[in-house]
């Protein structure tokens, strides 16, 4: 009993109610309109004086508006108070305007279903209160049965308990007729509103887009902080270790701490950049480290944390690093950064770095080898090497990007990261 009332007057019964009377409001617009054309097609009526006409009326609105439910805005205003007056789950209805003509018709028909219930709805809201409030009240006043309100027919035998009854039968079959409508859009809601192929499309496109930028960022962020920080941790634990003994080395290691924090200051500002819009491409901003303008510099900085590295370079066809396309330049430091940062963080002994060119004209197809190699045992105290490390994934995401690889993991007797990225353009 008491679930069957709260279906019929709950909260969520009585939103879907004002619901439909939004509906029937709606209506009256296009109801207006076609009453006037039905009027003028039956010689000059007055539509609202005849029951036939205001139903043809009605039939008229309908169409109307359909056709303008074709706009894509229709679809974004429903699925709103859908979701605020209906009780239907969000991610069951569709997110923006309707742009393909599956979704316009669809919204069209739910445009259509909402306002002519609703219309249906709102007249039966209006009419039935106050005659269910009459013949509720017609044992309780005296003469009211022979007042000129249309009751004439009361005195064919229907005597005024009986009337007491329909008046509350008909109280109960609005709240009926209003519970049954209300659940009958909550159910073709989604239906109607609900996402087509081409919105789940351009959802997960939209999606992936998103997924892109952050893990953009991340890589940006772990290869910049990442190694800045691996990099000042050894070289402060190395100028501490000789303190006494060896102050050039210390002075040599605190310049390149310096260095190191002030350059990944500007690299962070650069990346927290592409959070803010228009940022990203500021004339102040710092310039994305690239294999031409900054190894040097990386390699004088690994240096002084007291790592051995040996670096052979050979351009090779390109003659210079500079003619490198910028993108390859870019990903390319990023890469050996960050097997500098993993040989930093996790290996011991020296570190032999090799970065060539490989192909040439006679070819037609270029392609930029870097291979790094250290010995792979962990000395005590840092963290055991793997191979599936954010960093390492990172750098494979970036070799991809331009349709390269990377491969990293024991080799013979020593840890080996190779990268090989095609080269493509002529460096802008």
């Amino acid at each position: 009993m008491r679930d069957g009332l709260g279906r019929l007057l709950g909260a969520r019964a009585r939103l879907r109610w004002v619901h439909l009377v939004l509906g029937g409001a709606l209506l009256m617009p296009y109801f207006l309109l076609a009453q006037v054309g039905v009027g003028v097609a039956a010689g000059g009526q007055n539509a609202f004086r005849s029951l036939p006409l205001t139903l043809a009326a009605y039939a008229a609105a309908l169409p109307l508006a359909a056709v303008t439910a074709v706009f894509g805005l229709v679809r974004p205003l429903s699925v709103t108070a859908v979701r605020a007056m209906c009780g239907v789950p969000g991610e069951r209805l569709a997110e923006g305007p309707a742009r393909s003509w599956s979704a316009r018709r669809r919204t069209s028909a739910w445009w259509t279903l909402h306002l002519g219930v609703g219309a249906l709805i709102s007249g039966m809201s209006l009419a039935v209160p106050p005659m269910a409030v009459v013949l509720i009240t017609l044992p309780l006043v005296s003469g009211q049965e022979a007042a000129r309100i249309g009751l004439g027919w009361f005195s064919m035998g229907v005597g005024p308990y009986v009337a007491s009854l329909l008046g509350v039968g008909l109280l109960a079959g609005l709240a009926l007729c209003a519970a049954g409508a209300g659940a009958l859009l909550a159910r073709m809601a989604p239906v109607l509103l609900g996402p087509t192929g081409a919105d789940r499309l351009a959802a997960a496109e939209e999606r992936a887009a998103d997924l892109a930028v952050r893990n953009r960022l991340a890589r940006e962020l772990h290869d910049a902080v990442g190694h800045a920080l691996s990099a000042v941790t050894l070289q402060a634990s190395a100028a501490r270790r000789v303190l006494e003994r060896d102050p050039e080395f210390v002075r040599e290691a605190l310049a390149a701490i310096e260095d190191t924090t002030r350059r990944t200051v500007g690299e962070l500002d650069a990346v927290l950049g592409l959070l803010r819009d228009g940022d990203a491409a500021r004339p102040d901003a710092a310039p994305a480290p690239t294999l031409a303008a900054d190894l040097e510099g990386l390699l004088a900085r690994t240096r002084a944390a007291g790592t051995t590295v040996t670096a052979r370079q050979d351009p090779g066809p390109v003659a210079d690093w500079a003619r490198l396309p910028a993108i390859a330049s870019r990903e390319a430091y990023r890469i050996v950064q960050e097997g500098l940062s993993n040989a930093l963080r996790h290996g011991s002994g020296p570190v032999e770095l090799r970065i060539r060119v490989q192909g040439g004209a006679e070819t037609g197809h270029r392609e930029l080898e870097i291979t790094m190699t250290n010995p792979p045992a962990a000395p005590e105290g840092l963290e055991p090497r793997t191979t599936g490390g954010r960093g390492l994934r990172g750098a494979a995401e970036r070799a991809a990007l331009l349709g390269g690889r990377v491969e990293a993991g024991p080799y013979e007797d020593l840890w080996r990261l190779r990268a090989v990225l095609p080269l493509a353009g002529d460096g802008r």
